[in-house]
């Protein structure tokens, strides 16, 4: 960094190498600069390293109980193991954590928190510790929210079809290796065991990925479900604060890169109109409706990778249930999955804290709230001249502003 220390909040990035933590330093740079310094943390083989933050080379801080000293925030983006053994670290020096592993989402005095959702909870923590959803969960949720506080949710039953980046970093490396393996041979896939003889071991999957799909994610639970499937579940009745829910997931991994989808049947205890039900989600933060079978416009990973947005669409009413939808609902995993979700939250924390080194401040964007800025990377879906963002739905850009507002409901509720 050049020049005297910023004045602002300290953040702390750990886990800043990797997958999700390569993309956090990307939603911190294109966001709001609200910070003063911010850390890069990581574990000993990467200290020294110079990794670009915000414009600028930062060096990568070995993980010790030194490195949160003066921190404010940190956001943690490591296995379960390393979690749990340095959050606590951190927030007993006064740290507020930040966790987007799998460690402390089901504890009950650590809030699992979604700002669109329930940004009152971050002020709940206990613990010093605020959980951040698993990425599928992240892929949802937003939308059966708006829909739960409408018509109040009595069932889901979901298929997911996941990216190979939920995998992690060996996860896209596999996917791309088979996808290099099989390329260029039209007689792979019309015979039994050709694509395995072709792609190889299946890497991180146990079984190619290129050429097809594989009915599971996660890991073996009690009865044949996988932990993939008990996190949508589980996480989805904690955040919308309903115990009882019942809800049934099937994982499928899928040959894409980045984004996970799912296909969702929702069933109400009040009745439900399909066009109603897309007029309320046009109108919700961190939401786009794109639903034109007409065109052949549909939420798809290619489309939403690398945006901020969960998109909706292809919403329909149930041929046999009043009371029920069908849609299909896509987002970026390692982006409203994983890092922006938590950046996020750490402006919910800002907005509305008395942190000792800095004065709280209007949290700014780079458009004013309610307006929607051009932009050369605005996604455009199949090659239509009309892009992904209309004034209909939430523009990518808004989502600061929602934070902003969520921070002060929270504030009134809290």
């Amino acid at each position: 960094m050049t020049g005297g220390p910023r004045p602002g909040p300290v953040l702390a990035i750990v886990g800043a190498t990797g997958a999700v933590g390569t993309v956090m330093r990307e939603v911190i740079s294109s966001r709001a600069d609200i910070w003063g310094e911010i850390r890069l943390i990581a574990s000993a083989r990467s200290a020294g390293r110079m990794l670009p933050i915000r414009g600028e080379q930062v060096m990568v801080k070995e993980l010790t109980a030194d490195a949160f000293d003066g921190v404010d925030i940190a956001m943690f983006d490591v296995p379960d193991e390393v979690s749990q053994e340095w959050a606590p670290v951190a927030a007993a020096r006064g740290v507020a954590v930040i966790d987007k592993s799998g460690a402390f989402r089901m504890e009950p005095d650590v809030p699992l928190v979604v700002p669109e959702v329930n940004p009152a909870q971050a002020f709940n923590r206990p613990r010093g510790i605020i959980a951040v959803p698993n990425c599928t969960t992240l892929s949802l949720i937003v939308v059966i929210s708006v829909l739960h506080k409408a018509y109040r949710l009595r069932e889901m039953f979901a298929a997911s079809y996941q990216a190979a980046s939920g995998a992690g970093q060996a996860g896209t490396d596999s996917l791309y290796d088979q996808l290099a393996a099989v390329a260029g041979d039209r007689t792979l896939g019309q015979q039994a065991g050709d694509v395995r003889a072709a792609a190889g071991d299946g890497g991180a999957f146990g079984a190619p990925l290129a050429l097809n799909v594989i009915p599971w994610a996660g890991s073996l639970r009690s009865d044949g479900w996988s932990s993939e499937e008990l996190k949508i579940r589980n996480e989805t009745r904690k955040i919308l604060g309903a115990p009882d829910l019942r809800i049934s997931a099937t994982c499928v991994r899928v040959p894409v890169v980045v984004g996970h989808s799912l296909a969702l049947h929702v069933v109400f205890d009040t009745e439900v109109e399909a066009d109603q039900a897309r007029k309320m989600l046009s109108e919700a933060p961190g939401v786009l409706v794109v639903d034109r079978p007409e065109s052949g416009e549909f939420p798809m990973p290619v489309d939403v990778a690398g945006t901020d947005p969960t998109v909706v669409g292809r919403i329909r009413q149930s041929m046999d249930d009043p009371h029920a939808l069908d849609l299909f609902v896509c987002g970026d995993n390692l982006r409203k999955g994983a890092a922006l979700n938590a950046a996020q939250i750490a402006e919910l924390l800002i907005a509305h804290a008395n942190w000792p080194l800095w004065q709280p401040r209007e949290i700014r964007t780079t458009a004013p709230c309610g307006s929607a800025p051009a932009s050369a990377s605005t996604p455009r879906l199949n090659g239509s001249s009309s892009p992904v963002a209309t004034r209909t739905a939430t523009p990518f850009s808004e989502l600061a502003c929602v934070t902003a507002s969520a921070a002060a409901n929270a504030a009134a509720e809290a």
